[in-house]
């Protein structure tokens, strides 16, 4: 046993004389340092970049919410925009056929409808105060097409009511343009509903055809001669009867009409197209 403790003291002795265990605490200390040293680089690194990417994604959220209104705002503008260029369109075409009708008319915007009152009317934006009066016919252009609309019914200051052609209690003498009978035309109380021409004679049964256009015959006073009213759909013949039944689909589309004329046929028109000519 002492010679083996004598031989392990003997054997470190020798290691520490030869410099084997010999230690540098500067190294190891250098070591130490740089490696903790590296680790908080690495953490702060670390919390740097999640604050900066946090803020980045806060920023990008708010300039994605001000693109996304910007976007709405120019989607609202295009439909402005259009919504204008429509407008001025109709008010264009609007604008020509006034200058075109020879009598004296005055312009109207629909600003209502009473399909369940005692009359189908329209109530237009122009009333006594504008020159308005009681049985004045009323047309419009629609798609480049007129057409008979009605007549004025009851005037007030600022608004007046219209019968349209498609009210049971309107009646009205039209021809059809082809063969040039004559005939009565009334309504169902529907615009969705076709008009009925009565009094055309058997014997011209073979000459109605289905598109046929059905004019305003002018002989009443009460409509200028030859506007469009609608076209034929139907020409039925009964052995009871002696005239023929002819359904009718109105030239004006109603649930899409906004803009009507109101004539005046007692006073010519001084904006007429033709006496500019002239």
């Amino acid at each position: 046993m002492v010679f083996v403790v004598f031989l392990i003291l003997s054997s470190v002795m020798l290691a520490f004389s030869s410099g084997g265990f010999i230690l540098n605490f500067k190294q190891i200390g250098f070591s130490l340092l740089s490696s903790a040293q590296r680790g908080i680089n690495a953490v702060a690194t670390t919390v740097v970049d999640t604050v900066n990417a946090v803020n980045e994604l806060s920023k990008l959220r708010e300039e994605n919410a001000a693109l996304v209104e910007k976007l709405k705002n120019y989607e609202y503008m295009q439909r402005t925009n259009v919504e204008i260029r429509k407008e001025n369109e109709r008010l264009l075409e609007q604008l020509d056929f006034s200058r075109a009708v020879p009598q004296k008319n005055f312009a109207a915007r629909i600003i209502g409808r009473d399909p369940d009152g005692l009359y189908s009317a329209l109530t237009i934006d122009k009333g006594s105060i504008k020159g308005i009066k009681k049985n004045m016919p009323v047309i419009a252009i629609q798609n480049g097409q007129v057409g008979i609309v009605g007549k004025v019914v009851t005037v007030g200051l600022l608004t007046s009511l219209v019968m349209p052609v498609y009210d049971v209690k309107c009646s009205l003498s039209v021809r059809i343009q082809d063969t040039r009978d004559i005939g009565i035309v009334s309504g169902a109380g529907n615009s969705d509903t076709s008009l009925l021409l009565r009094y055309i004679k058997k014997r011209s049964k073979e000459n109605v055809k289905v598109g046929g256009v059905i004019v305003t015959s002018g002989e009443s006073k009460n409509y200028p001669r030859d506007i469009p009213v609608g076209t034929i759909i139907e020409a039925r013949a009964f052995d009871y009867d002696s005239s023929l039944e002819i359904d009718v689909t109105p030239v004006i589309d109603f649930s899409r009409l906004e803009t009507v004329l109101v004539l005046d046929l007692s006073e010519f028109n001084p904006s007429f197209a033709g006496s500019q000519e002239n």
